[in-house]
């Protein structure tokens, strides 16, 4: 299983709930603006955008991997940060099996994003 399992429900979801100008890091779409820390190469692109009554907001689909815990963490702290600027939010997009393991990272380090249950294909 891996996030590209997920793109077409999550793109489909946000399209449901009214967001438009739609960018992916997926198939035909745009891809999202990437991301550099200050004084780091790191970059960061969000796994989807979109955007509702003015507001940019910003999606990512959490698989449970073993990738970098930390380096996750500092991407959704600064899609917060960034959604809550452009007046949307940050929507993380768990399916079965994910969820739990969202809500404990959130928790775990304070932060500000909405956790949507995204189901198995």
């Amino acid at each position: 299983m891996s996030k590209n399992d997920f793109y077409e429900k999550a793109i489909r979801w946000a399209k449901k709930k009214g967001f438009s100008g739609i960018k992916a890091n997926y198939g035909d779409y745009e891809a999202p603006v990437q991301y550099t820390k200050p004084d780091e190469d790191d970059t960061f692109t969000p796994d989807i955008t979109g955007k509702k009554r003015g507001g940019k907001s910003y999606f990512e689909i959490v698989i449970k991997t073993s990738e970098d815990t930390e380096r996750r963490v500092t991407k959704w702290k600064l899609l917060s940060t960034l959604s809550s600027v452009k007046g949307g939010k940050l929507f993380l997009l768990a399916p079965s099996g994910h969820k739990a393991f969202t809500e404990r990272v959130l928790k775990k380090h304070n932060l500000n994003a909405q956790v949507v249950y995204l189901p198995n294909l």
